[in-house]
């Protein structure tokens, strides 16, 4: 059946800027970490991505080596997008990233220009996109200099295959120079993607300072720190969980009371534990959106859901301090 967007997607979800630039992502944006490689139904996917899209989400984000295997995810996407959103391109963001390693031999990872923009070439050929909206440097190379990096960023962005630039897990000090030299180049950064949630408050430690200053948007991603902050583990680790099954986590990283004193909080919200996780990392007016991963549409629906929360009030907003360690 030939897709069509609701006609109502845009009643459905905020729309903040990113930064002081003129673009603005959705509250909640999607992104394509899990469940969208070949280890996974394609029509699974695509459901996901149409339920998105009609609840306001514009914003897919993917990197080069999502997926299983690598490359999978921008190659499922690339297809379900000529199948069913090709019509709607220009009411879309799509990001990709380059950075982690991607494919062998010493020209396949980190972030020299050689690797940047051959994996750019390449995510643009999986997906049969022209350009992409973001391109991301995914992580800072320690070999490589910062000038070749962002060069690599601002030629991509001067090509036409990217309309901006970001990047992702940089540190508050290496934010403030990938800045001034995108600056001096002229193609200012629009954004720095970085995991934060309740239990992982490093970029309150400088960088979200950094990025205002800079006048990039922010764009968190594990919320919900891989699964901890749902109501998965609140009776402990099932056995088909991602902490019993995946190299990303583990069970031992699991903290059961802590998670369901949290629930709690969540329950007097009227929200699930995972909405106030999501709808937390939110209340900062300098987050312009928070990357939620979806297996299902029900999961998709019940997270989106968060932008209906109510504001935190500040013995909330302390209660959670206390309990995450941060009071």
């Amino acid at each position: 059946m030939t897709y069509q967007a609701d006609e109502g997607r845009y009643e459905r979800q905020p729309y903040n800027r990113s930064g002081r630039s003129g673009l603005k992502l959705p509250a909640v944006s999607l992104g394509l970490w899990h469940n969208f490689g070949d280890n996974r139904p394609i029509e699974n996917s695509r459901a996901i991505l149409r339920r998105a899209f009609d609840l306001g989400v514009t914003h897919f984000d993917l990197a080069n080596n999502y997926g299983v295997p690598y490359g999978s995810a921008e190659r499922n996407f690339g297809r379900i997008f000529s199948e069913d959103f090709a019509p709607y391109r220009d009411e879309l963001i799509i990001s990709t990233k380059a950075g982690f390693d991607m494919w062998p031999g010493p020209y396949g990872e980190w972030g020299s220009r050689k690797y940047v923009l051959a994996s750019l070439d390449q995510s643009l050929g999986r997906m049969g996109l022209d350009y992409v909206d973001i391109f991301y440097s995914h992580r800072p190379d320690p070999e490589t200099p910062l000038e070749e990096t962002m060069g690599a960023l601002d030629r991509a962005v001067r090509s036409g295959k990217a309309l901006y630039a970001g990047i992702s897990n940089y540190s508050a000090e290496q934010t403030a120079q990938a800045a001034r030299i995108m600056r001096e180049l002229g193609t200012p950064l629009l954004i720095h993607q970085p995991s934060y949630s309740m239990i992982n408050r490093w970029i309150e430690d400088g960088l979200l300072d950094a990025v205002e200053e800079a006048g990039m948007g922010c764009i968190a991603f594990s919320p919900l720190a891989q699964g901890l902050l749902t109501d998965r583990y609140l009776d402990g680790v099932p056995t088909d969980s991602r902490a019993a099954t995946s190299r990303f986590l583990n069970a031992e990283q699991i903290d059961v009371q802590l998670a369901r004193d949290l629930n709690e909080i969540a329950k007097t919200r009227g929200q699930t534990l995972a909405q106030m996780a999501l709808s937390w990392v939110l209340r900062d007016s300098r987050v312009t959106s928070v990357l939620i991963g979806a297996s299902s549409v029900k999961q998709l629906e019940d997270n989106v859901a968060c932008v209906d929360g109510p504001a935190f009030t500040q013995d909330e907003l302390q209660a959670i301090d206390k309990l995450t360690g941060s009071a």
